[in-house]
């Protein structure tokens, strides 16, 4: 082969086209391919799961800006001083009293990592994984219940997705059960496939989905029977009137026994346990 052909060879062999197909990323990111990605996302988190002996799992969900207490009240002290500087600024103001109510939620992280504590002492002995706590990965609640499950040397699953602003997961998860997803649709699968729960932290937009999307679920039989426990009665009824919507003939009356309250770790344990015991 002369110079000529080699360079000709060279060229061939360097063109992206050359990569084999399960190796070329850019290939695998175009839109036509969407099929495939899905498929993937479905099956490599269930694969690794299914490897180490993920039997169940309960979900818990809950604000990503809620945070241990040291944290928020560090984070009010912050904003105090800023807003001190300069008194006159409204919007410094309105981040200070938001603060502070963070603040005041902040003991629901230490109940989320309590409750996974108790959850994943009790039901993760001697090689059993049942009830393996399931978050979306991130801070805040999240972050409290891979936190309890590590606590006791337990596994516990996260299931982290690309955002337009940086994300990256907790450093409680367990390595080899930490997913990333692109697909938001795929994520919430892989949080009930298994789950014998769902018990829901205050929270926001992220927060109020995944519960809607597990009671819509629920309502029309499209999967497993679970308990769904809100924690914080006063919170929750604030922000969703339940009754309302079965008093207008929205939701059946039927409907609103799809939800259960809770205010402690046990509270919650206790109607989980009772859930699964009435049904065998």
């Amino acid at each position: 082969m002369n110079d000529a052909e080699l360079k000709m060879l060279e060229a061939v062999m360097a063109n992206p086209s050359y990569l084999r197909a399960d190796r070329d990323l850019d290939f695998l990111a175009q839109p036509e391919l969407r099929p495939i990605r899905m498929q993937l996302e479905l099956l490599k988190p269930e694969m690794k799961m299914e490897e180490l002996g993920v039997r169940s799992t309960i979900v818990l969900f809950g604000g990503a800006r809620i945070l241990e207490q040291a944290i928020a009240e560090k984070r009010v002290e912050t904003l105090k001083a800023a807003a001190a500087k300069t008194p006159g600024d409204a919007t410094l103001q309105r981040r200070v009293a938001q603060a502070e109510k963070l603040l005041a939620k902040s003991r629901y992280y230490e109940e989320a990592r309590e409750f996974a504590r108790i959850v994943s002492s009790s039901c993760q002995i001697e090689g059993v994984c049942d009830y393996v706590i399931v978050t979306g990965g991130g801070p805040g609640v999240m972050e409290a219940g891979n936190r309890g499950a590590a606590d006791v040397a337990a596994m516990s699953v996260g299931l982290n997705i690309t955002l337009p602003h940086e994300q990256a997961p907790n450093p409680y998860i367990t390595p080899e059960l930490c997913f990333l997803f692109r697909y938001f649709a795929l994520r919430k699968m892989h949080f009930l496939l298994r789950a014998k729960a769902l018990v829901v932290y205050p929270g926001g937009f992220g927060t109020l989905d995944e519960l809607f999307e597990t009671l819509t679920l629920r309502q029309t039989g499209k999967m497993q029977a679970i308990p769904i426990v809100l924690v914080g009665r006063e919170y929750w009824e604030r922000v969703i009137d339940f009754q309302f919507l079965a008093d207008e003939g929205v939701i059946a009356d039927e409907d609103l026994e799809l939800i259960d309250f809770a205010e402690t770790p046990e509270e919650v344990w206790g109607v989980i346990q009772k859930f699964h015991r009435l049904r065998g």
